[in-house]
């Protein structure tokens, strides 16, 4: 067994913790809205439609951080689920723009509402000012380091 005692622990990184936090959370979360049929990135795609009356997949990617590709890719299977639906964009009939359907936007305040149960269930455990101090560190490096890409798993 090597005793090398210039290597660091892996518990000495930051990095290890916030993997084992963010693992048990997408974990817990992702088995959650399996229940009702739906993956992690579904539910962010869905998420960020609820807000529009529809979008162009293009400015979707832009906003989830992904390729069109992946997007035509989820819209079909969101399609094929019948929670969102493809329409002529007004502004350009050659274009198109997608949209929840009636079904899919029904969904939303109950996905939510696991998303808002998980999140209780890991940081409940922190005061209010610590749970706020968590979110501000956070966002911190995220703005420092630029990071734009939507958490999808």
């Amino acid at each position: 067994m090597s005793s090398d005692t210039s290597l660091s622990n892996l518990e000495t990184h930051l990095g290890y913790w916030l993997r084992t936090v963010s693992n048990a959370v997408s974990y817990s979360f992702s088995r959650k809205l399996e229940t009702e049929g739906v993956t992690v990135a579904e539910w962010v795609f869905m998420r960020i439609l609820y807000d529009f009356d529809s979008l162009p997949p293009t400015l979707l990617a832009e906003r989830m951080g992904m390729t069109k590709g992946a997007i035509t890719k989820l819209a079909d299977r969101l399609i094929e689920k019948n929670l969102v639906e493809r329409k002529a964009n007004p502004a350009d009939k050659r274009a198109q723009t997608l949209a929840l359907k009636p079904e899919g936007r029904s969904l939303i305040p109950r996905l939510a509402a696991l998303a808002d149960d998980n999140d209780n269930a890991f940081f409940g455990v922190l005061e209010d000012s610590e749970r706020n101090e968590l979110e501000r560190l956070l966002r911190k490096i995220i703005e420092r380091r630029g990071l734009t890409d939507v958490p999808t798993d």
